[in-house]
This record gives structure tokens, C-alpha cells and sequence, in this order.
């Protein structure tokens, strides 16, 4: 374990910036969420198991990444093996050896097919013609959605995927009824749903609302999908639908999400996506104090989302917020919340 946190700091002294490699666990950490200097911040940082499957990666061994995703999927632990594939893939995209590494030692391993399948979306994603290029990958993503036996990820892939292309209602409704057959409470599924729903209808806000209210009112106690309403809150607060709402609605649903934190560890990398998007959202309903709650809770560990909305840093306008919240509760004076690329807010100055 030493050897692999040395490894870890060598990484990270490299690519602070963008995030995009390992991150030390919670434990290398411990006291520090309570004044966590700015040089302690770290951006997207793995959980304990993930990081070390990504240190061997950089080495150029697949294998510890292939037991961690085989071994979510032999536990059915979906939520786990949606985000290390999405994190694995980002790995790859830069350094793609392992990955090559993998297949050629074993190409019909579902765990590699998974990753590939990801990474190739992901590749899609960002072409000129998103479109026309996911369209080219289509049979790849469906004959990795149809081997998928019980694993919702695939199509929770496709389900991106058909986003991406714009397909009709009825094709996407035909992934969504195969991904919740497989996993009725699945919050990536959910998400992509959400994000097809407001990209179908750019001023749905309600209707996206609707949508994950009823998902985490049905969802079990403890659900991620818990923290859906909080996704589509912050798409009203960011998109021009605050005056669409009810704003209690908006309230409500950062009230579930910090239930939700509430019950998840302090200063851990696995609800750090949660409590950062939740301090957006209490900044921008001037709920200051429990933003600064949710930001002292995340401890050293920043993401990329939301802080990327709206920055080309997002470290960095992390840091900004951070700090202006702190100033802010201490004052007791107002704050603004957070603005786009350019504003006031943008540049720090809350």
C-alpha cells in the first residue's frame, strides 16, 4: 500500500489540473476534511478500490482493473461497476496499452468488451458529427446491451448512446423498459433518461422534475436515485427553468439529497460527486450555511462536475467557491451564487 500511494503522488504532481489520474483514498486524509488547505484538494479522486486498478493501468496491467469489474458484476454491485467502467475508460483514452493488453489476452472477457464499448462512446461524444459516429458504433453498443444477461450498464451505455444519436421515442423507450427490467432503481440508467428528456425537450423543466421526483419517491431508502431530483434542480437553476418551478420543488429536492449525504462518510471519495453538486445548488438557493456544511463533508476531494459548468478549471473555481462560502457564513453578509464563464461569480466573487 505504501508503495502504491508513493505511486499515486507521482501521478498526481502531473495532471493536478485536469483530474484524470489516481487520487489517494479517504484514509490518506484522515482530520484534514475540517481545514483542508488548498494545495490538500484533490480533483475526481478515486475511491480505495479503483485506485489501485488504475496505478496498474498506468503500469500497463489490465488485471487488477479485470477483477475489480468482474467482481462487481459476480456481487451485482451495478451502481460500483457503472463508475469504474466510466473512470476506466476515461483511463484509457490517454493510455490505451492496458486496455490492448487485456483483450489480447482474453477478447471475449465482458468486463474489456464493457470498457472498450465506453471509451468508444465516449470518443463519439466529443466528434464534430456525435451523430453520424455513434451511429457507426451502434452494433457494437447492442451486441454488448444483448450479452449483458443481468448487467443494466450496457444499457445504460446504449440509452447514452441513443441520446447522442437522437433517436425516436420508441427506440429509446424500448432500451428503457430492457434497462429497468434489469435494475428498476439504477441511477445511471435514470440519468440518461433525464438527460434524453431534457435534450428531447430543452424546456421540459417540469416534466424533467416530474420525472425524478417519482424515480426517488419509488426508489428504496438509501438509493442514489435519491439525488436524481438534485440532478434535474440543478439543470432548472442552470438552463433558465428556476422561473418554471415551484422553487419549494427545488428546495425539496436538495432536502433528499442531503439526507442522502448525511448518511455516507465524511472526506470519501464515493459521495464527493453528490456533496459537490449539493453545494452548487444550497449556493444558488442561498442556503450558505449548509453549503458550507456539504464542502467541509467532501473534505479534499473535488469533481470536475459541476465546478466544469461553468470554468475551464474546474479545481480551481472549486476553490473559488470554497472559499467564498467560508467568507460569506463568516460575514454573515450575502453571497451570490454561482455564475457562469465571465461572471462576476465566475471569477470568484462570491
Amino acid at each position: 500500500m505504501v508503495d502504491t500511494m508513493a505511486r499515486l503522488r507521482a501521478f498526481l504532481r502531473t495532471t493536478r489540473l485536469r483530474g484524470t489520474l489516481p487520487r489517494p483514498p479517504a484514509g490518506s486524509f484522515d482530520g484534514c476534511f475540517d481545514d483542508c488547505s488548498d494545495d490538500d484538494v484533490l480533483l475526481d479522486a478515486p475511491d480505495h478500490r479503483l485506485a489501485p486498478a488504475l496505478v496498474a493501468a498506468a503500469h500497463g496491467a489490465h488485471e487488477p482493473a479485470a477483477a475489480l469489474l468482474a467482481d462487481t458484476r459476480a456481487r451485482e454491485r451495478w451502481e460500483h461497476r457503472d463508475r469504474y467502467t466510466s473512470r476506466l475508460a476515461a483511463f484509457a483514452r490517454s493510455r490505451p496499452e492496458w486496455l490492448r493488453a487485456w483483450h489480447a489476452a482474453d477478447p471475449e472477457d465482458p468486463d474489456g468488451r464493457l470498457v472498450t464499448v465506453r471509451l468508444a462512446l465516449d470518443r463519439c461524444w466529443e466528434s464534430p458529427d456525435r451523430a453520424e459516429t455513434l451511429r457507426q458504433i451502434t452494433p457494437m453498443v447492442t451486441e454488448a446491451a444483448a450479452n449483458s444477461g443481468r448487467d443494466p450498464v450496457p444499457w445504460r451505455i446504449a440509452l447514452d448512446s441513443a441520446r447522442g444519436r437522437r433517436a425516436g421515442h420508441a427506440e429509446f423507450e424500448r432500451l428503457w423498459a430492457e434497462a429497468v427490467r434489469r435494475d428498476p432503481h439504477h441511477y445511471g440508467c435514470h440519468l440518461a433518461a433525464l438527460r434524453y428528456l431534457a435534450a428531447a425537450s430543452p424546456g421540459a423543466h417540469r416534466e424533467c422534475l416530474d420525472f425524478a421526483e417519482t424515480a426517488a419517491r419509488d426508489a428504496p431508502e438509501g438509493s442514489a436515485l435519491r439525488a436524481l431530483p438534485l440532478r434535474a434542480a440543478f439543470r432548472c437553476l442552470t438552463r433558465g427553468g428556476a422561473g418554471a418551478v415551484d422553487r419549494a420543488r427545488l428546495h425539496t429536492a436538495a432536502d433528499l439529497a442531503l439526507a442522502l449525504s448525511a448518511a455516507q462518510p465524511a472526506a470519501d471519495p464515493w459521495p464527493a460527486e453528490l456533496r459537490n453538486l449539493l453545494a452548487y445548488v444550497l449556493v444558488r438557493l442561498e442556503r450558505r450555511p449548509e453549503a458550507l456544511e456539504q464542502l467541509r463533508l467532501t473534505g479534499p476531494y473535488a469533481t470536475s462536475f459541476p465546478w466544469d459548468r461553468e470554468a475551464d478549471d474546474p479545481l480551481g473555481r472549486f476553490l473559488q467557491v470554497r472559499d467564498g462560502v467560508r467568507a460569506a457564513v463568516a460575514a454573515e453578509v450575502p453571497v451570490r451564487g454561482c455564475g457562469g464563464r465571465g461572471s462576476p461569480a465566475g471569477r470568484g466573487a462570491h
